[in-house]
C-alpha cells in the first residue's frame, strides 16, 4: 500500500526518523472514515448506471424526439446529483451524508418494487442490497462520530451539544483567523 509520509531513502542514512509516520494516501486526502469513503464509492454506482441508461435511451430511443431529449436530460441531471453526493462522501464532506442516505433509501424502494410487485428479483434484490449496504455504512459508529465531529474521549451526546461538525468548522475558522 502506498503511504504518505514515508521517509525518503536518504533519511535513513543521514538522520533520525522522528516525526515520520505512515498515513495512507486515502486518509490524507479525506478526513472521513473508511466506511464513509466506501459508502461514497458504492453510491457512485447508481450514478454511473444512470449515465449508461441515458446513453442507451438516446441510442435506442423510441419516444418522440422532444420527449427523448427531455428524458435523457432528466436522467443525466439525476446522475450528476448522485455522483456529486458520492464524490462528497469520498472526499469527506459532511454535507454529502444526508443526500447519500436519501439515495440509498430510494435504492431500497426501487429494489423492493423490483423484487416484489414487478416480479424482477434479479434486478430488485441487488439494488435493494446496495441501498441497505450504504445505509449501514453511513450509520456505523465511525461514520456517526465523523459526522458529529467527535473528539477523542467524547460521547455522541457531548459532540451534539457542542454543535457537531458545524462547531468543528467554526473552531477551525477561529484558529485560522487568530493565526
Amino acid at each position: 500500500m502506498l503511504t504518505y509520509g514515508d521517509p525518503p531513502w536518504w533519511s535513513t542514512v543521514s538522520g533520525s526518523l522522528e516525526g515520520c509516520f505512515a498515513v495512507s494516501i486515502a486518509d490524507k486526502l479525506s478526513p472521513a472514515p473508511r466506511e464513509v469513503r466506501l459508502a461514497g464509492a458504492v453510491t457512485a454506482l447508481p450514478g454511473l448506471a444512470l449515465i449508461v441508461f441515458a446513453i442507451l435511451l438516446l441510442v435506442n430511443g423510441r419516444a418522440g424526439p422532444e420527449n427523448l431529449l427531455a428524458e435523457v436530460a432528466y436522467y443525466l441531471v439525476l446522475a450528476a446529483g448522485t455522483l456529486a453526493c458520492a464524490a462528497g462522501l469520498m472526499m469527506g464532506k459532511t454535507w454529502a451524508r444526508s443526500p447519500g442516505v436519501v439515495v440509498a433509501l430510494i435504492l431500497v424502494g426501487v429494489g423492493w418494487y423490483g423484487a416484489g410487485p414487478s416480479g424482477q428479483p434479479l434486478w430488485g434484490v441487488p439494488l435493494g442490497l446496495v441501498g441497505v449496504a450504504v445505509i449501514v455504512l453511513l450509520f456505523r459508529r465511525p461514520s456517526r462520530a465523523w459526522a458529529l465531529g467527535m473528539q477523542e474521549g467524547e460521547t455522541e451526546e457531548e459532540a451534539a451539544e457542542r454543535d457537531g461538525a458545524a462547531g468543528r468548522a467554526a473552531r477551525r475558522e477561529r484558529e485560522e483567523r487568530d493565526s
